[in-house]
């Protein structure tokens, strides 16, 4: 299978030669399958931001390798047209970054130079717009007059109407409350779904890693400290601790139960698991595995 990204050895200095010199990410090597959706999780000041700009070329590598698609980013600065239109980067409150007239001409935006016109360009911005949950009334309104979620919504689907085979997401759905961070998430896997494209989430919601991720990475002061499964990740509580991470809540839960001699079992990690396992114990099956 090819992969979407692949980093080789790359390390990051700001201020290289200088009294201000630092190391924002060491000799980090990783690679991320096309299909599938990957966290990136560290506490503030970690290497997260400096490793999401490496991906469409708003950071050069001190030293190392960063392919998108088995293509060097760095081979051919003049390709790097191609390299953004291929990586598809939210960042965190993307809402800042509204500025047209209307939700409709917004999303509209990235396509339109892209060279998309016409039909194309209406069904892409609708089809856009359906995935983040925005109806036809909103896009005719202006971005500065719909809710902070409906903001949320327009500028990630300004993002995905550029049909990018990579997308990511920092802090998608930070600020937003329980419902509105599981419509515009579920909307984003459909996405996915739909397309296979390759997600990459951004986050320090360990609800929604656990929830939404194939494969996780955890960063520690610039350096690649573990990675695996959710499972393997979130079983290993001291480690996440020790990087200054957290375990989410159904799994603090079931350390406690275990604590108390109710429970064997420590590595659950979303409500669902948790639900299968209890009916396990009170007599029905279980697919908590």
């Amino acid at each position: 299978m090819m992969h979407a990204v692949e980093l080789q050895n790359v390390t990051v200095v700001y201020g290289s030669g200088t009294p201000l010199e630092k190391t924002a990410l060491k000799d980090i090597s990783l690679k991320i399958e096309e299909g599938s959706v990957v966290g990136l999780i560290g506490h503030t000041g970690s290497g997260k931001s400096t490793l999401v700009k490496l991906l469409n070329g708003l950071q050069k590598p001190f030293s190392g390798k960063v392919s998108i698609l088995s293509e060097d980013v760095w081979k051919d600065p003049k390709r790097m047209r191609w390299v953004r239109g291929k990586v598809g980067l939210v960042f965190q409150y993307p809402e800042y970054q509204l500025f047209e007239e209307t939700v409709y001409a917004d999303i509209a935006f990235g396509p339109k130079n892209m060279g998309f016109t016409g039909e194309e360009l209406d069904k892409t911005v609708r089809s856009a717009a359906k995935f983040c949950g925005l109806d036809d009334s909103v896009l005719l309104r202006s971005p500065f007059e719909i809710s902070g979620g409906q903001k949320r919504r327009a500028a990630i689907a300004g993002v995905i109407a550029m049909n990018p085979k990579v997308l990511v997401l920092d802090e998608p759905a930070a600020g937003l409350d329980p419902r509105g961070r599981t419509n515009i998430l579920d909307g984003l896997m459909e996405y996915k779904k739909q397309t296979g494209s390759t997600m990459i989430i951004v986050s320090h919601s360990m609800e929604d890693i656990a929830k939404y991720c194939d494969y996780i990475y955890v960063l520690k002061d610039g350096s690649l400290m573990m990675e695996g499964s959710a499972a393997t990740i979130f079983s290993n509580a001291e480690g996440l601790f020790e990087a200054g991470l957290d375990v989410p809540q159904i799994t603090k839960l079931f350390i406690e139960l275990k604590k108390r001699g109710l429970v064997e079992r420590t590595d659950i990690y979303t409500i669902n698991k948790a639900r299968q396992l209890m009916n396990s114990l009170l007599g029905g099956e279980s697919d908590a595995k």
